[in-house]
């Protein structure tokens, strides 16, 4: 087979795996992001993982957290945020609110699930 030939089907082969398996796993977002009534809502989805993993949420506002959970039966469930001292499993489909108080700008909070597999955080600016 000719070099080049090989080279280029490499090549492609290992942009298809990247495409095929990237997970958008360091996703960074605002979106997910909302203040109602003088309360910040940090929405993350929890399900073979979270998404978004990193989230921009605003210093000095008293926040909730919002896990969303649909069919989740891994171990995204078993979430542990240290900073906090909150452990729990999740519901398998459900949404629960849980009050993560109000951060100084500069400092982020991290979420684990129980194998410390998969992560989040919230980055407060």
């Amino acid at each position: 087979m000719n070099k080049t030939v090989s080279i280029i089907l490499t090549t492609s082969l290992i942009f298809a795996t990247i495409i095929i398996f990237w997970d958008g796993s360091n996703s960074i977002s605002e979106k997910n992001v909302e203040i109602k009534d003088g309360i910040q809502y940090v929405e993350i989805d929890a399900k073979g993982g979270y998404n978004p993993n990193i989230s921009i949420a605003k210093a000095g506002i008293p926040t909730k957290l919002i896990m969303n959970t649909s069919g989740t039966f891994d171990c995204s469930a078993a979430l542990l945020i240290k900073s906090i001292n909150y452990q729990n499993i999740l519901p398998q489909n459900g949404k629960t609110e849980i009050d993560i108080g109000t951060w100084e700008s500069g400092k982020t909070m991290q979420g684990l699930c129980s194998m410390g597999m998969y992560n989040f955080q919230i980055k407060f600016e």
